[in-house]
């Protein structure tokens, strides 16, 4: 799951590393600065992510092609507000919006693959499942409200 060698491999290694320089890059909104090589270290990898998720063999479409095309969306608004700055609004909603999907699928596999996750909420409908997904939804929203507080 981890060797970067193989698609899957490669995909967990991006997306755990977007997932940590976005965590941080959110942190710098708070804090009111950005820190530009962190941030191109954060953008380039989401989108690597993102790109590579479309890369697995599927016969339809599947809820992470919607989060990907949906996550694309928004890093593509960070990027485009990029040039405006962590002040921006549309930067800032940009990256945080990433960040969260990021997030959610972080959780989502988590239930999948983590054992005591997965006893819990087994086809992921279940209320544990559900709650998970809603606190990170409101941390979210609570980050992204105050990161637009701080500009």
């Amino acid at each position: 799951m981890f060797d970067p060698t193989t698609l899957v491999g490669f995909h967990t290694w991006l997306s755990l590393i977007a997932l940590a320089t976005g965590l941080v890059a959110v942190a710098d909104l708070l804090a009111g600065r950005v820190r530009g090589g962190l941030t191109l270290v954060y953008l380039a990898t989401a989108v690597a992510t993102d790109v590579t998720g479309y890369m697995f063999a599927f016969t339809g479409l599947l809820p992470s092609h919607v989060v990907g095309a949906l996550s694309l969306l928004a890093l593509a608004a960070a990027i485009a507000a990029r040039g405006a700055g962590a002040a921006s609004r549309t930067y800032i909603l940009g990256i945080v919006a990433s960040v969260y999907l990021l997030a959610f699928v972080a959780v989502a596999q988590a239930f999948l693959k983590v054992p005591a996750l997965n006893a819990l909420a087994p086809t992921q409908s279940e209320p544990p499942f559900a709650i998970a997904q809603g606190l990170l939804l409101l941390a979210f929203v609570a980050l992204g409200v105050a990161a637009l507080r701080r500009r």
